[in-house]
Protein backbone atom coordinates (compact mmCIF):
# COMPACT_ATOMS: atom_id res chain seq x y z
CA UNK A 1 0.00 0.00 0.00
CA UNK A 2 1.33 3.46 -1.20
CA UNK A 3 1.48 6.14 1.60
CA UNK A 4 0.45 9.73 1.11
CA UNK A 5 1.16 11.90 3.76
CA UNK A 6 0.21 15.51 4.05
CA UNK A 7 2.21 17.81 6.85
CA UNK A 8 0.35 20.23 8.65
CA UNK A 9 -0.98 21.29 12.27
CA UNK A 10 -4.33 20.27 13.45
CA UNK A 11 -7.23 22.87 14.41
CA UNK A 12 -9.51 25.25 12.97
CA UNK A 13 -6.59 27.91 13.71
CA UNK A 14 -3.95 26.61 11.49
CA UNK A 15 -6.74 25.38 8.76
CA UNK A 16 -5.83 28.19 6.12
CA UNK A 17 -1.93 28.84 7.12
CA UNK A 18 1.03 28.05 4.19
CA UNK A 19 2.16 25.33 6.72
CA UNK A 20 -0.63 23.67 5.99
CA UNK A 21 -0.79 23.27 2.73
CA UNK A 22 -0.04 19.46 3.29
CA UNK A 23 -2.88 18.98 4.77
CA UNK A 24 -5.06 20.73 2.41
CA UNK A 25 -3.20 18.84 -0.69
CA UNK A 26 -4.74 15.65 1.23
CA UNK A 27 -8.27 16.81 2.10
CA UNK A 28 -7.92 17.47 -2.36
CA UNK A 29 -7.07 13.94 -2.90
CA UNK A 30 -9.20 12.71 -0.62
CA UNK A 31 -12.25 15.09 -2.53
CA UNK A 32 -10.92 13.85 -6.07
CA UNK A 33 -11.30 10.21 -5.14
CA UNK A 34 -14.52 10.13 -2.57
CA UNK A 35 -12.09 9.22 0.23
CA UNK A 36 -12.96 10.20 4.24
CA UNK A 37 -10.16 11.14 6.31
CA UNK A 38 -11.59 10.75 9.53
CA UNK A 39 -10.26 7.75 10.98
CA UNK A 40 -7.68 7.93 14.06
CA UNK A 41 -5.01 5.77 13.05
CA UNK A 42 -1.34 5.74 14.03
CA UNK A 43 -1.54 9.37 15.78
CA UNK A 44 -3.24 10.62 12.54
CA UNK A 45 -6.51 11.21 10.75
CA UNK A 46 -6.68 8.63 7.62
CA UNK A 47 -8.63 7.55 4.99
CA UNK A 48 -8.20 4.74 2.18
CA UNK A 49 -8.24 6.06 -1.49
CA UNK A 50 -7.64 3.66 -4.45
CA UNK A 51 -5.97 5.50 -7.18
CA UNK A 52 -5.03 4.45 -10.83
CA UNK A 53 -6.33 0.37 -9.35
CA UNK A 54 -3.47 0.95 -6.41
CA UNK A 55 -4.96 0.93 -2.42
CA UNK A 56 -3.49 4.30 -1.17
CA UNK A 57 -3.57 5.49 2.26
CA UNK A 58 -3.50 9.07 3.21
CA UNK A 59 -2.50 10.80 6.25
CA UNK A 60 -2.93 13.93 8.02
CA UNK A 61 -0.30 13.69 11.30
CA UNK A 62 -1.98 14.88 14.55
CA UNK A 63 1.60 15.39 16.42
CA UNK A 64 1.89 19.01 15.03
CA UNK A 65 4.38 19.80 12.77
CA UNK A 66 7.36 19.66 14.42
CA UNK A 67 6.78 16.07 15.70
CA UNK A 68 5.47 14.33 12.29
CA UNK A 69 7.82 11.70 12.31
CA UNK A 70 6.05 9.93 14.98
CA UNK A 71 3.15 9.26 12.86
CA UNK A 72 5.12 8.95 9.73
CA UNK A 73 7.14 6.20 11.20
CA UNK A 74 4.40 4.51 13.09
CA UNK A 75 2.73 4.51 9.51
CA UNK A 76 5.47 3.31 8.20
CA UNK A 77 5.81 0.22 10.79
CA UNK A 78 2.31 -0.76 10.55
CA UNK A 79 1.83 -0.88 6.83
CA UNK A 80 5.06 -2.21 6.51
CA UNK A 81 6.06 -0.38 3.69
CA UNK A 82 9.28 0.88 2.33
CA UNK A 83 9.65 4.85 2.55
CA UNK A 84 11.79 4.53 -0.86
CA UNK A 85 9.04 2.90 -2.62
CA UNK A 86 5.64 3.38 -1.23
CA UNK A 87 6.01 7.07 0.87
CA UNK A 88 4.71 9.99 -0.45
CA UNK A 89 5.42 12.99 1.64
CA UNK A 90 3.98 16.59 0.94
CA UNK A 91 4.41 19.92 2.89
CA UNK A 92 5.13 23.29 2.25
CA UNK A 93 8.48 24.89 1.00
CA UNK A 94 9.20 28.98 1.85
CA UNK A 95 12.52 28.68 -0.45
CA UNK A 96 10.23 28.11 -3.55
CA UNK A 97 8.15 30.54 -5.32
CA UNK A 98 4.18 30.65 -4.19
CA UNK A 99 2.05 28.65 -5.90
CA UNK A 100 4.71 26.52 -7.74
CA UNK A 101 5.35 22.63 -6.84
CA UNK A 102 8.18 20.36 -6.81
CA UNK A 103 8.63 16.72 -6.68
CA UNK A 104 11.86 15.30 -5.54
CA UNK A 105 12.44 11.37 -5.05
CA UNK A 106 14.72 12.33 -1.99
CA UNK A 107 16.80 14.70 -0.17
CA UNK A 108 17.43 17.12 2.38
CA UNK A 109 14.97 19.06 4.78
CA UNK A 110 16.21 22.58 3.80
CA UNK A 111 15.44 23.65 7.81
CA UNK A 112 11.84 22.33 7.54
CA UNK A 113 10.76 21.35 11.27
CA UNK A 114 8.37 18.86 9.89
CA UNK A 115 10.41 16.89 7.33
CA UNK A 116 13.31 17.60 10.01
CA UNK A 117 11.04 15.22 12.27
CA UNK A 118 9.82 12.91 9.48
CA UNK A 119 13.85 12.44 8.49
CA UNK A 120 15.06 11.28 11.81
CA UNK A 121 11.84 9.46 12.90
CA UNK A 122 12.80 6.95 9.87
CA UNK A 123 16.58 7.39 9.40
CA UNK A 124 16.29 8.16 5.82
CA UNK A 125 15.95 10.50 3.43
CA UNK A 126 15.17 8.22 0.55
CA UNK A 127 10.98 8.80 -0.08
CA UNK A 128 9.39 11.10 -2.76
CA UNK A 129 8.22 13.99 -1.90
CA UNK A 130 5.69 17.06 -3.20
CA UNK A 131 6.68 20.29 -2.02
CA UNK A 132 4.43 23.25 -2.72
CA UNK A 133 6.10 26.62 -2.95
CA UNK A 134 5.02 29.80 -0.31
CA UNK A 135 7.36 32.44 -0.30
CA UNK A 136 5.53 35.47 -1.03
CA UNK A 137 5.96 38.34 -3.26
CA UNK A 138 7.24 40.39 -0.40
CA UNK A 139 9.52 40.10 2.04
CA UNK A 140 9.43 38.24 5.57
CA UNK A 141 10.52 39.59 8.12
CA UNK A 142 10.11 36.22 10.25
CA UNK A 143 9.52 33.38 8.24
CA UNK A 144 7.55 31.02 11.33
CA UNK A 145 4.79 33.86 11.90
CA UNK A 146 4.33 34.13 8.14
CA UNK A 147 4.16 30.37 7.58
CA UNK A 148 1.40 30.45 10.59
CA UNK A 149 -0.38 33.46 9.25
CA UNK A 150 -3.92 33.13 7.77
CA UNK A 151 -3.87 33.22 3.57
CA UNK A 152 -5.13 36.06 1.84
CA UNK A 153 -7.71 35.85 -0.51
CA UNK A 154 -5.29 37.30 -3.20
CA UNK A 155 -3.36 33.41 -2.76
CA UNK A 156 -6.59 31.68 -3.21
CA UNK A 157 -6.41 31.09 -6.97
CA UNK A 158 -2.54 30.34 -6.46
CA UNK A 159 -3.53 27.60 -4.12
CA UNK A 160 -6.42 26.14 -5.48
CA UNK A 161 -3.99 25.54 -9.05
CA UNK A 162 -1.30 24.39 -6.08
CA UNK A 163 -3.11 21.52 -5.01
CA UNK A 164 -5.00 20.43 -8.11
CA UNK A 165 -0.84 20.19 -8.80
CA UNK A 166 -0.45 18.20 -6.34
CA UNK A 167 -3.37 15.85 -6.54
CA UNK A 168 -2.34 14.91 -9.78
CA UNK A 169 1.21 14.37 -9.05
CA UNK A 170 0.29 11.90 -6.68
CA UNK A 171 -1.42 10.28 -9.28
CA UNK A 172 1.30 10.09 -11.71
CA UNK A 173 3.67 8.37 -8.75
CA UNK A 174 1.30 6.39 -8.01
CA UNK A 175 0.44 4.93 -11.39
CA UNK A 176 3.50 5.46 -13.56
CA UNK A 177 6.66 6.84 -10.61
CA UNK A 178 8.51 9.97 -9.53
CA UNK A 179 10.55 10.29 -12.38
CA UNK A 180 7.39 10.96 -15.15
CA UNK A 181 6.25 12.92 -12.18
CA UNK A 182 9.71 15.29 -11.71
CA UNK A 183 9.07 15.22 -15.82
CA UNK A 184 5.75 16.57 -15.58
CA UNK A 185 5.90 19.11 -13.04
CA UNK A 186 8.84 20.16 -12.13
CA UNK A 187 9.16 21.16 -16.01
CA UNK A 188 6.25 23.20 -15.39
CA UNK A 189 7.12 24.94 -12.10
CA UNK A 190 10.57 26.01 -13.68
CA UNK A 191 8.67 27.67 -16.83
CA UNK A 192 6.79 29.54 -14.56
CA UNK A 193 9.79 30.68 -12.46
CA UNK A 194 11.35 32.02 -15.54
CA UNK A 195 9.08 34.06 -16.93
Amino acid sequence: MKLVVGLGNPGIEYQFTPHNLGFLAIDRIADEYKARVANRHCRALTGKAVIGGEQVLLAKPETYMNLSGRAVAELVREYEADPAQDLVVIYDELDLPFGTIRVRQRGGTAGHNGMESVVGALGTQEFARIRLGIAPDFKVGDGASYVLSQLKKSQYDAVDQMLDSAAEAVKVIVTEGVAPAMNRFNRKADAAEGE
